[in-house]
């Protein structure tokens, strides 16, 4: 599909999405994006665009100079990570409630953490490097020192979840979503609000796209926070993904796994786009460098594609980061019940209660269209489908 382009007050807005099935709201925040100073080029808004606090998730934001904070959003480096196994579907046994009810005892979920610190060197390197960085975080996240420890290696409530899923040769893949849990909140939200108080931010559109100015000491403060969770949101799915990894170890001996598949959609990047070096923000999107793997998830009842990067120059090198909400959790849990939620996971291994019916598929746009929708961005390498999806 070939984007569409609209006038903007600064730079254009470049949509691989209807226009006229983008929320007012959502198109709104994008007119306001695409109206700052500081916004390069154009707005790059993928086809799971939809309205998000501060910035449109969806959204794929250059800026020369400058960056905001709400742009990245509070989950600071939420993304995916996904490895296929040796595994296939008759590997399986008949019932994987067991399989679940193993996942959910091995991972923390929800609001829950480990009872105390579950990383080791085979997760990732250079630990004790990483948490003395923690010292040197702006202080109001000092005294969570002792919750980061122990969150590390959760998932996380919300949209975040555990899969095992299969791809249409019968491969088993393992498939998990989450970012930088309450530490990486409390940094954006401390920030957004530096943000906000700042001169130059005085008059926006929408006080949540403030910025900090390069050469301040308030973006030199964010960036060192900003990379340090982006660091922490990786190694958490590094953790999660070796305790996950470990409970098939314990059912199929003998298991293997390939190289995992992992990156953020909601963070930050140095990268030089169009002859100019800038700052990336991806707010719900993926980078799909040429050759770059990425994953694009579906909904706990429809299924997720593993993708390979086109390199497109139009949309920053990048892709939609799922399939998208068309329905806000507030009127999903109006709408639907557990029944309805049950009836549209029929099939797969999950939770099929009221506390997840905000979940449901029906709340989300069809995934196989969002791909469709971006075939000059990225190409399928795998469609899979989930038989266990463990949500918080």
């Amino acid at each position: 599909m070939a984007a569409t382009t609209i006038r903007g007050a600064n730079v254009d807005i470049r949509l691989w999405a209807d226009p006229e099935q983008v929320e007012d709201v959502a198109m709104q925040q994008l007119r306001n994006i695409a109206a700052l100073p500081w916004t390069y080029k154009h707005v790059a808004v993928m086809p799971d665009v939809h309205y998000g606090k501060g910035a449109t998730v969806g959204s794929v934001i250059a800026m020369r100079g400058a960056v905001s904070p709400a742009a990245v959003g509070v989950d600071i480096g939420c993304g995916m990570t996904a490895v296929r196994t040796s595994l296939v579907a008759n590997d399986l046994p008949e019932s994987l409630a067991p399989l679940r009810t193993a996942l959910e005892a091995a991972v923390p979920v929800g609001r829950a953490s480990h009872r105390g610190e579950a990383f080791t060197a085979r997760d990732a390197a250079d630990w004790e490097k990483f948490w003395k960085a923690f010292g040197d975080l702006t202080p109001v996240v000092k005294r969570e020192s002792g919750k980061a420890l122990v969150q590390m290696g959760t998932l996380g409530g919300g949209n975040h979840f555990i899969e095992v899923c299969l791809d249409e040769s019968g491969q088993v893949w393992v498939m998990l979503h989450s970012g930088s849990r309450g530490i990486g909140n409390i940094l954006a939200q401390h920030h957004i609000g530096v943000a906000q108080e700042l001169v130059h931010n005085q008059g926006l559109p929408d006080r949540d796209l403030a910025v900090f100015i390069a050469g301040t000491p308030q973006m030199a403060a964010y960036r060192h926070d900003l990379y340090w969770a982006q660091d922490y949101a990786r190694r958490n799915r590094a953790v999660m993904l070796r305790l996950v990894c470990d409970v098939l170890r314990k059912r199929f001996h003998g298991v293997r796994f390939d190289e995992p598949i992992s990156v953020h959609h909601n963070y930050v990047a140095e990268e030089t786009h169009f002859g100019e070096d800038v700052l990336v923000t991806r707010k719900g999107a993926i980078r799909a460098g040429l050759g770059d793997m990425g994953i694009i998830p579906g909904s706990m009842g429809t299924g997720s594609y593993i993708v390979r990067g086109l390199g497109n120059p139009d949309s920053f090198s990048s892709a939609s980061h799922g399939a998208g909400r068309r329905m806000s959790r507030t009127k999903a849990r109006k709408a639907y019940t557990a029944e309805d939620l049950a009836a549209q996971t029929a099939g797969v291994e999950c939770r099929k209660d009221s506390g997840v019916v905000d979940e449901i598929p029906a709340a989300y746009k069809d995934i196989d269209d969002v791909i469709r929708a971006q075939s000059d961005l990225v190409e399928v390498v795998a469609r899979l489908k989930q038989v266990v999806c463990v949500k918080g």
